[in-house]
């Protein structure tokens, strides 16, 4: 029997399984795939290709230095100079190019999209919204506070309710005045998530709150050598410390006393004092004995609502705007049709079952900033990749298609808002593979769920919470107070659907290892 079986093999997983085998628990990861990392991986996508791109998730904001100083990973994350560029859709030739280390270039471009006045205000929307991350990050890796106790710790009432209260397009209506300024801050809220400005439901503002509050900075950093370099590090430590990771081993069955069967050609038993579950709760309720007459609540289906294209170039393309080069276009968040009234218009769209027209999507060149995620020759010919993440897209939009039909479409709708603000079409650009076939690939919710398990394609395993507790909510157990509670004792969160968890943190990782410490002493 070991202590802790570790159900998926996500870099939530190897966090727990570090944590848990340095403090001298017994602890098995087991996988489905033939390798850990779920989302969190690096890969070569096109034969005969020597080009390591981070096929899923592609930027760290939310890993904080102390897991990385806890495990003694060997994890290098690079700042980016520049925020984001974003040319004005109504006339690409002109653009928003924010410069973190260039104030006047920044007030110059605003000028230049129609309102110089707005770089000032843009500036003090993110001074006034910072003291959320100095305020919300620290208390990640600490037990779950309450409502009433983070809002004393923010010490700012109005701010306060502007995030959490009430929906996020009153606050970004009251700060900015252009429609354009409104939108780059909006995508925050919006990142996987199928929402809108105005959405009483708030999960735009949840959604923004995790955004600014990473790292205690809101940073977005990229990761040298690509994604996969932080999964290989954190299963490293999880195996120098003694953690056993088996992939292949695909799980058919949980029980809520600790036995998980495992499927295949060599059907096992595997037994733990607890399990820890790194796949998404309604995956996990599936794995569970049927609960529909015992009284346990269903869990949501949770639904995903964004595209991922990846590209590699054998240039950047010419922009309309001859103010900016592409590699500084590039270089940050480049956002394509995204301005606060064609985000909630493409929300409109999808709510009524079609592909949002122009389709909202931000795109990114991992390789500017760290080009060692291309081979010498690639490197040497001015080769670049591309990310592309399409906003507004829901899981209901490919579910129950032909999935190469579906991807297609979304792929076609992608490359026409790209093109809309490119001086050139983006195809002209796409390197080819050895056998002719374009260096381009569209990942789609379907494919999420088909490939890795999660159910709706969501990146977050299902709709964000506060990352806090509400102030009548029991804590009274480990699992609660750190947020990984089941509905079975025995039985807790250790993924991105655990409390405080989502994006490439670690942060379900950590807690649920925290918890179970506190129900294994030595």
């Amino acid at each position: 029997m070991y202590d802790v079986v570790i159900v998926g093999g996500g870099h939530n997983a190897l966090v727990a399984a570090a944590y848990l085998a340095r403090a001298g628990r017994t602890v098995v990861v087991l996988e489905r795939l033939d390798h850990v990392g779920g989302a969190a991986v690096s890969e070569r996508p096109w034969e005969g290709v020597d080009a390591r791109l981070s096929r899923y998730s592609y930027l760290v904001s939310l890993l904080p230095a102390r897991i990385v100083a806890d495990l003694g990973l060997d994890i290098r994350l690079l700042r980016r100079r520049y925020s984001s560029y974003t040319p004005d859709p109504a006339d690409p030739s002109r653009g928003i190019l924010v410069d973190t280390r260039d104030a006047a270039a920044t007030t110059a471009s605003f000028a230049r999209a129609g309102d110089g006045a707005e770089a000032a205000r843009f500036k003090a929307l993110g001074d006034r919204v910072a003291p959320m991350a100095g305020a919300v990050f620290p208390s990640m890796t600490e037990p779950l506070g309450t409502r009433t106790a983070m809002r004393a710790r923010l010490g700012d009432d109005a701010l306060w309710d502007d995030v959490v209260e009430q929906p996020l397009g009153a606050m970004l209506r009251r700060a900015l005045d252009t429609d354009i300024a409104r939108g780059i801050a909006l995508t925050d809220g919006l990142i996987g998530t199928f929402s809108r400005s105005d959405d009483p439901g708030l999960r735009q503002n949840r959604c923004f709150l995790y955004h600014v509050i990473g790292g205690g900075t809101g940073d977005w950093d990229v990761p040298v050598g690509g994604m996969g370099q932080v999964t290989d590090e954190l299963a490293r430590a999880a195996r120098a410390a003694g953690a056993e990771l088996r992939t292949g081993a695909d799980v058919i069955s949980i029980s809520p006393d600790g036995v998980v069967e495992v499927g295949g050609a060599q059907p096992e038993t595997v037994h733990g004092r607890l399990v820890l579950s790194a796949v998404g709760p309604a995956l996990l309720q599936r794995l569970l004995p049927d609960t529909s007459s015992g009284g346990a609540e269903a869990t949501p289906v949770p639904e995903g609502a964004q595209l991922k294209v990846n590209m590699l170039l054998r240039r950047l393309p010419r922009l309309k705007d001859a103010h900016v080069s592409p590699e500084a276009a590039f270089a940050g968040t480049f956002h394509i049709n995204e301005t606060m009234s064609q985000l909630d218009q493409a929300y409109t769209t999808a709510v009524g079952g079609g592909i949002p027209d122009p389709l909202p999507a931000e795109v990114y060149c991992h390789s500017l900033t760290d080009p060692s995620i291309l081979g010498a020759e690639l490197r040497a010919s001015g080769t670049q990749t591309l990310t592309l993440f399409g906003l507004q897209v829901p899981h209901r939009l490919v579910a129950g298609q032909d999935p190469d039909a579906a991807r297609a479409a979304l792929l076609a709708a992608a490359q026409r808002s790209l093109d809309s603000v490119l001086a050139e079409p983006i195809a002209d650009c796409v390197y080819e593979a050895p056998d002719g076939t374009p260096c381009i690939e569209a990942r789609t919710t379907g494919d999420l769920e088909a490939s890795l398990g999660m159910i709706g394609g969501d990146i977050f395993h299902g709709e964000l919470s506060w990352p806090w507790a509400s102030d009548d909510e029991n804590l009274a157990t480990p699992a609660q107070r750190w947020g990984v509670a089941t509905a079975h004792p025995a039985v807790l969160l250790c993924g991105a659907g655990a409390r405080r968890a989502g994006g490439v943190s670690g942060l379900g990782g950590h807690n649920a290892a925290m918890a179970a410490l506190e129900m294994l002493p030595i």
